[in-house]
């Protein structure tokens, strides 16, 4: 069955009276297509994602077509929960119409083809980062959606892992239905022609249009708060895992904060408007690197010289009239 995805002129915001994170959206997405989004940290592309998949509907504008079953994997997948591996995506299926043998044998099936299947009846908050995270693409799978919406669903895989789902996307797409992503290695699903957007400032352009200066904001001096007062750039810090002796990858911000520990694991800190291009060198290098996690700080206003107390006068300075 054909169908289509389309935002018409959407905008969002997460309170009323609140700042826009989206604006003026046009978009459509089609059965049988594969759209790839960009952009840097805070530009509104996990929000459109949240859109497309149904997490958040728009504050602004119409966004019409989208197909009964989807499914989602966050950027952050909630994974202390107090069920197994199987018992969560069983139970998934069955909210996904599939009877609870169905949903029992495909979860299993996925399990097996993400190379989890020893932790099937293991408790969701005890398994490791990697098996939770092949866990929330399988509840993402089950029930073959006709949307599948991926933020950032490769990191936290295993390099086997990663390319399962590669093979799934390109499967899903096959079959007739839609897939739209986010993922920081430019060479993921490459060779697909897929159509690229990217979000800049909370407006949506065709891939490649809109560079984002250092700042993260596209060709501006500095983000600013209401008052028009600098901020602080947040900070993202990264734990990504190398083989044991690797060196320092070549092509990281010179003045970043890192380490380098014998087993392979580096650690560094970066503005949030470096992290995506620091993400893809790590990914791209040969042998490349396994992101483990990334955190980022909450942007702070700068001091402001006005805000700053006045000194104390001087002996024999009060300045009071006589």
């Amino acid at each position: 069955m054909n169908w289509s995805v389309r935002l018409e002129d959407v905008g969002h915001r997460y309170r009323a009276g609140g700042p826009w994170v989206l604006r003026g959206v046009d978009l459509e997405l089609s059965s049988g297509a594969l759209l790839r989004i960009e952009g840097g940290n805070g530009s509104g592309k996990s929000t459109l994602l949240r859109l497309l998949a149904g997490i958040d509907a728009p504050a602004a504008g119409r966004l019409r077509g989208r197909p009964p079953a989807r499914g989602y994997v966050p950027e952050r997948f909630p994974a202390a929960l107090p069920l197994t591996a199987l018992g969560y995506l069983t139970h998934l299926g069955r909210v996904r119409g599939l009877s609870r043998r169905a949903a029992v044998r495909e979860g299993a099936g996925w399990l097996e083809r993400f190379g989890a299947e020893r932790y099937a009846g293991t408790r969701m908050r005890e398994l490791s980062k990697g098996s939770s995270q092949k866990v929330a693409v399988a509840q993402a799978l089950m029930g073959r959606p006709g949307l599948l919406v991926l933020d950032e669903a490769w990191t936290g895989l295993g390099q086997p892992a990663r390319a399962v789902l590669d093979a799934v996307v390109r499967e899903r797409v096959a079959e007739g239905g839609a897939v739209a992503f986010a993922d920081h290695d430019p060479a993921r699903l490459a060779g697909t022609g897929h159509a690229t957007v990217r979000v800049v400032d909370g407006r949506v352009a065709p891939g490649g249009a809109g560079e984002l200066d250092g700042t993260g904001t596209p060709g501006g001096e500095g983000e600013q708060d209401g008052a028009g007062r600098g901020v602080r750039a947040a900070l993202t810090r990264i734990e990504a895992l190398g083989a044991p002796g690797s060196r320092m990858p070549a092509g990281l911000p010179p003045n970043a904060p890192r380490h380098l520990a014998p087993d392979g694991v580096l650690t560094l800190t970066v503005p949030a408007a470096d992290s995506d291009t620091v993400l893809r060198t790590l990914l791209a290098a040969r042998p490349g690197w396994h992101i483990r996690s990334l955190r980022e700080s909450v942007p702070h206003p700068a001091p402001d010289p006005e805000d700053r107390p006045a000194p104390a006068p001087r002996p024999g300075e009060e300045g009071d009239a006589r």
